[in-house]
């Protein structure tokens, strides 16, 4: 159903398709929607004397997800202040509502976590997660670029190489990343993070990195191939496209657990030596800590 449909206009239309307790509501709704902006669903029920369940279904009938949601659009209805849609489209994924409850928002980060996590398994090739973990346990320099909503996943990867023991860089200037390519060789590897693929400058420097012979790793999303057309290896995050507003909510989740997965399986890759530089990188920090005094 259309949301720019006002409330008022959905009832009209879907009332000889109710059943008759749904129609009392809907009398109501149709002869007091100001009154009903101010009921609860209780209130609402015993007024046209029919049970709560009755209203929600109703509601549902309409279009709604439940109660809360129809009466902020009734409200905005009468206002006149009614947006053609009443969800927050440009934040994907995400389908954060007005009416939503502080409460309810972990479990709906939860679920949208797994559905990103789930599809980005689809999508990562076996043998290309293999590639990548010889190419950078082997490296002599690492090169690690990424901007914005990337230098999350771009900063984890630099931590967790350098507690194995590899020599890795990693700049957030843009004009820094590209130069500090052109200065790799054969005996290097550069890995781009962007989840859309198609970030200018993390795409240049890929590009530059390609040029003076290094090998080049991207993580980003199979569905644009244009960071992908200069990397040796592209371990996909997934094939959910996401709006601006909902990549940089969640696109970092895919993100990061390919970065877990390039860190477990570089490890395994040769489980004394990477085992003994953890614990050398650990105990160079073991005081980091206050003890007791």
């Amino acid at each position: 159903m259309q949301h720019d449909i006002q409330v008022l206009d959905r009832v009209k239309s879907a009332y000889a398709t109710l059943r008759p307790s749904e129609q009392r509501v809907a009398d109501q709704v149709l002869a007091d929607p100001e009154k009903c902006t101010r009921c609860t669903i209780a209130e609402l029920a015993d007024q046209v004397q029919v049970s709560q369940p009755t209203v929600v279904r109703l509601v549902q009938a309409l279009g709604f997800d439940g109660y809360r949601s129809f009466k902020y659009c009734l409200l905005r209805d009468r206002s006149g202040k009614s947006p053609k849609s009443p969800y927050f489209d440009h934040l994907g994924d995400f389908d954060l509502k007005p009416w939503d409850r502080l409460e309810d928002l972990p479990l709906k980060e939860t679920r949208i976590a797994g559905r990103l996590l789930e599809d980005a398994l689809k999508f990562l090739s076996a043998d290309a997660l293999s590639r990548a973990v010889r190419m950078l346990a082997t490296a002599r320099t690492i090169d690690i670029y990424g901007v914005e909503n990337s230098v999350t996943p771009a900063s984890d990867l630099l931590t967790k190489l350098t507690y194995l023991g590899l020599n890795c860089r990693m700049h957030t200037d843009t004009y820094l990343q590209q130069i500090s390519a052109a200065h790799l060789g054969v005996a290097d590897v550069a890995v781009a993070v962007s989840h859309s693929g198609c970030s200018i400058d993390t795409v240049k420097a890929l590009k530059q990195a390609r040029k003076a012979g290094a090998g080049t790793i991207a993580i980003t999303s199979p569905k644009e191939p244009l960071l992908g057309k200069y990397a040796d290896v592209c371990l996909s995050t997934g094939g959910r496209a996401l709006s601006i507003y909902g990549s940089a909510i969640f696109s970092r989740i895919p993100d990061l657990a390919v970065v877990d997965l390039l860190y477990m399986g570089i490890i395994q890759s040769d489980y004394e030596r990477f085992s003994r530089s953890l614990d050398k990188s650990g105990a160079v920090i073991a005081d980091r800590g206050y003890g007791d005094e």
